[in-house]
């Protein structure tokens, strides 16, 4: 191929020996990717021996979908006398991509076997409900309501703190059960409260910012420790995470933990509406059909209230009839 006196090949010499096309060099020349040593009296483009090792390294990081641009970086790197950093970075940032494009694809094919395997009667319903949830799914919706939720107040390390344990992460590779508890879950947050600004726990109204980032971080820790117990199958009982679950109350309203105040408390948090149906549709999202249901804030919550109760030793009244299955108050608490 490079056995004329000058030792260059000619653009279509270079191509059949790389197995692609005239075209496919010229368009690789023109983009400053393959330079040309030079040109004939006629004006025909020659490349240098290099050039064969260059358009094979271009070929197999365009084989990988590396875009252009990246394709420069790493030969530029390459010229300078180091591409390896650069090149781990492309391929990296390449896999990110595929990765998100696969989750897409496995999230639309679970979707459409939800459509499909619907009965007919139930299928414009199902395709509204599952096409309204973008592939891989948002959880924008989700933040939007819980900001709405959470008092305005609030400092923003508490609301992040509290999005990160509240937000459920949708699997990568998502069984038909899950899209639908997502799907049923980005309705319920998009009709419950519409971005109103009302959706905040009355519980919660009557301390200040600075009270609110003590009362997250202690009902935080209080529901990792109920979570814990719950993996156990431990059933509601007074201990570490009942106790801490109300002195982050207590701390907060600047006062002790004392028998009045659980039984003040446990009547206040019990007269606050429900929004069970976001924690149940949660679970059912982060939780593989079969195995043991994982904790939820809301389970937590849940839990502590029942702990709450069997350490009174007396029921907390009329207030837990606030509990519904539809979560339709305008006003939900946990």
């Amino acid at each position: 191929m490079f056995s004329s006196h000058d030792g260059l090949c000619t653009i279509g010499a270079l191509a059949e020996h790389a197995g692609v096309s005239v075209k496919t060099v010229r368009f690789y020349t023109d983009r400053g990717l393959l330079p040309e040593a030079s040109r004939s009296a006629g004006g025909h483009r020659r490349y240098a021996p290099a050039a064969a090792e260059r358009l094979s390294l271009i070929r197999s990081l365009r084989g990988l979908d590396l875009p252009l641009p990246e394709v420069r970086r790493i030969l530029d790197e390459q010229d300078a006398g180091g591409a390896a950093d650069v090149l781990k970075d492309a391929v990296a940032s390449r896999l990110h991509v595929l990765g998100s494009e696969l989750a897409a694809l496995r999230w639309r094919e679970a979707a459409l076997g939800l459509v499909y395997e619907c009965p007919p009667a139930d299928r414009p319903d199902r395709l509204r409900l599952v096409g309204a949830v973008t592939a891989p799914p948002s959880t924008a919706s989700l933040a939007r309501f819980w900001r709405s939720w959470l008092p305005p107040r609030m400092p923003a390390r508490s609301v992040t703190a509290f999005l990160e344990r509240a937000i459920p992460h949708p699997p990568d590779d998502p069984l038909p059960g899950q899209v639908l508890a997502f799907a049923r879950l980005h309705a319920f947050v998009t009709q419950l409260c519409g971005g109103s600004g009302a959706c905040q726990p009355r519980a919660h109204s009557a301390v200040g910012a600075r009270q609110l980032a003590v009362l997250y971080t202690g009902l935080a820790q209080a529901y990792d420790l109920a979570g814990g117990e719950m993996r156990r199958g431990e059933k509601p009982r007074s201990g570490e995470a009942l106790d801490g679950f109300v002195d982050a109350y207590a701390s907060a309203y600047g006062t002790h933990d004392t028998t009045a105040f659980r039984r003040g408390l446990g009547g206040r948090l019990a007269a606050d509406p429900r929004i069970d149906r976001y924690w149940a549709l949660t679970t059912e999202v982060i939780s593989a059909p079969g195995s043991n249901p994982e904790p939820t804030p809301g389970s937590a919550h849940d839990w502590l209230l029942d702990a709450l109760h069997a350490d009174l030793g007396a029921t907390l009244g009329e207030g837990w009839a606030l509990r519904t299955a539809s979560g339709s108050s305008p006003e939900p608490g946990w």
